[in-house]
């Protein structure tokens, strides 16, 4: 990859934080008109605030985006730092701009292509291919959403990707530009090494007592036994609750009854069409030829039904149903259009409809299926409801003994015993905890937490020998520990590695005169060219690293070429003193063409991205946009570089 495109990484995290979130995080579910105003607001952009509540909620759903991308494998709070937190309010910011950029041009979304964003959700057809409309309430209920907020905020959304296409449409790389990109990416420099091995130097090294001594007592952090504690811990957590809620056949007959549309399969229908298609802005005559071709078509099929997947594939204007003869499967109510529903649930199995009208046109219905409904028995599905009532208990319970257990495990901070007995929660113990987490360890390894670890490492838990606070290392889990044996941090007895000493001190030394050697023979080559000792001719080239030490590489790529042959020295870590001698710079005889293209492609949406930002910019300060004071405070309280009163 270019270094041009690593420079930019900065600018492709802006823009790609800016469109990731959910529209509605950037919009609010009422609308870009109705943001609210008050004491909390934190910047103003076209006249509308953002609220800190808004800014914490967008932080928020940025740290869970991290944390499914990773799948839980990385620590979310690595990013929530003061910088992270002013990058969501700066892309808050432009959200807003541009959402008042999309408001004062008039940009709109067909219904069409609002209903084919949708479609493109994951669930919602059937294997019949149907829209499940009960499906799409439920996954926007699930979220606190109704059908009417979420397609006007994907309306907005969809009128914001329109925009940014725009915008970034109008950026282009000059061919110059990223040809020349790709001849420095291609260049080939051939090159023959001169190696000074420290192991070669070992046997001139004479090492005293006193050197050993010295490097212990500098580097006494190589020497150290870390601390570590051997803890009990509990645990509160969902599972914990579960165990201590029943339920009764009474209950589950309860809720069966009330959630009985729940257990129940409507009455179904399947039904083949013949589509003649009105177009928009169709004469009153061209309707009429097309209403009067529609009559002809039912007089022909009611004198002979047979013939109805036939004349379908000959006459239907609908290419997805045409070729299965205009067979449409079954499909409950609210999954078609009003009128063409209406139609063919009149319909007796067999019939064939009038021509029913609709925004598409004329449809011919043939009613070929009846699905009668049914219902669940409550045995059929006793388990599954004594399973969500539970959960549903759980989930109140849990808060009411969270509470017992913050308090106990603080009331009662000597042991763990006290509330572990009252929860009825099993004490587990684990020794070699340390101060950091453990990277050998499972992620959810709920003792290795750093938030539990660094409630655990406090002078009030070693010394004063007190529980941790309850500490939340999930939604619904909280854990505390107790330090059983502290062991802190010691540093080995200089005889006991005296000899590990001895070997460190004699690989620096030997580096030491690897490394002088090295430098002393590239400042003689400099001045008189001398290919003797030198090994065979190896390519580098930007995209052919194979087999290079990074360091070398950097050192070749990196030295000056316009007099060769050229020369070059780096030290290599643990391996001792390298000089290079480039004798040729070349293109390859035959560049990579695909390569090339993607590279060019690259440098265009680098490009691309630029124009947008700058497009983003000019709308920030049309906009009139300020971060208010509240939102200076907020940044800087996270930083801890100024007192909590700045917002006053």
């Amino acid at each position: 990859m270019f270094e041009f495109i690593r420079n930019h990484q900065r600018l492709m995290q802006f823009l790609l934080l800016l469109f990731i979130f959910p529209s509605f995080a950037f919009f609010g579910l009422e609308g870009y008109s109705r943001f609210s105003d008050g004491d909390n607001a934190v910047a103003k952009v076209a006249g509308q605030t953002i609220t800190k509540e808004e800014w914490d909620a967008a932080q928020r759903q940025q740290l869970e985006r991290l944390r499914q991308m990773s799948g839980g494998q990385i620590d979310t709070k690595v990013f929530d730092t003061p910088e992270a937190r002013r990058d969501v309010l700066e892309s808050l910011i432009a959200q807003r701009a541009l959402a008042a950029a999309v408001v004062n041009d008039k940009l709109g979304v067909t219904d069409q292509a609002l209903q084919q964003n949708i479609m493109q959700i994951p669930g919602l057809i059937k294997p019949d291919g149907t829209f499940d409309k009960e499906q799409y309430n439920m996954l926007l209920a699930a979220q606190g959403l109704t059908p009417k907020g979420y397609e006007a905020s994907q309306r907005r959304a969809l009128a914001l990707q329109q925009l940014n296409f725009a915008v970034q449409g109008s950026a282009f790389a000059p061919k110059a530009v990223s040809a020349r990109l790709s001849d420095l990416n291609d260049q080939e420099r051939s090159v023959q090494e001169l190696s000074f091995k420290a192991v070669s130097y070992v046997g001139q090294v004479k090492v005293t007592d006193d050197m050993l001594k010295a490097y212990y007592d500098k580097n006494g952090s190589k020497f150290e036994v870390p601390e570590q504690a051997k803890i009990d811990y509990v645990i509160l957590d969902s599972a914990a609750v579960a165990a201590q809620v029943s339920v009764s056949d009474a209950d589950i007959k309860s809720y069966y009854d009330q959630n009985l549309k729940q257990y129940s399969t409507d009455e179904q229908r399947r039904a083949s069409h013949i589509l003649l298609e009105v177009k928009k802005g169709a004469s009153a005559a061209d309707k009429a030829a097309i209403k009067a071709k529609a009559d002809e078509l039912v007089a022909q099929l009611r004198k002979n039904p047979g013939d109805f997947a036939k004349l379908a594939k000959a006459n239907s204007q609908d290419p997805g149903s045409k070729d299965q003869g205009g067979d449409l499967g079954f499909f409950g109510k609210g999954a078609m259009l009003k009128s063409f529903e209406d139609a063919a649930y009149k319909l007796k199995q067999g019939e064939i409809s009038d021509p029913v009208e609709s925004d598409f046109g004329y449809h011919i219905i043939q009613l070929t299926g009846i699905k009668a409904g049914s219902v669940k028995s409550l045995d059929e599905v006793k388990g599954e409801i004594a399973g969500e009532i539970k959960k549903q208990l759980a989930a109140k319970k849990y808060a009411e003994l969270a509470d017992i257990f913050n308090n106990t495990v603080y009331e009662q901070g000597d042991s763990l015993k006290p509330v572990a007995d009252k929860l009825k929660l099993k004490i587990e113990t684990v020794a070699g905890v340390t101060r950091l987490p453990n990277p050998t360890l499972a992620p959810n390894t709920p003792y290795n937490n750093p938030k539990f670890l660094k409630a655990l490492f406090t002078d009030d838990t070693i010394k004063g020998k007190h529980n941790t606070e309850a500490v939340q290392i999930a939604p619904t889990t909280l854990i505390a520990g107790h330090i059983a044996e502290y062991k802190p941090v010691t540093k080995r007895p200089f005889d006991d590695v005296k000899n590990l000493v001895r070997e460190l001190v004699t690989q620096d030394e030997a580096m030491a005169l690897a490394r002088k050697a090295g430098e002393a023979k590239l400042a003689e080559l400099k001045g008189k060219d001398d290919a003797a000792g030198f090994g065979d001719v190896k390519v580098a080239s930007r995209v052919k690293t194979q087999g290079w030490n990074q360091d070398a590489f950097l050192a070749v790529m990196k030295a000056d070429t316009a007099k060769l042959p050229a020369y070059t020295g780096v030290e290599l870590p643990g391996q001792g003193y390298s000089v290079f001698r480039v004798t040729k710079v070349a293109q390859p005889a035959t560049p990579d063409a695909a390569r090339r293209k993607t590279e060019q492609e690259q440098i265009a949406n680098v490009l691309a991205e630029q124009e947008m930002l700058s497009y983003i910019n000019f709308q920030k300060e049309k906009a009139k946009t300020k971060i208010l004071k509240a939102g200076e405070a907020v940044t800087a309280g996270a930083s801890g570089s100024k007192s909590a009163d700045a917002s006053k």
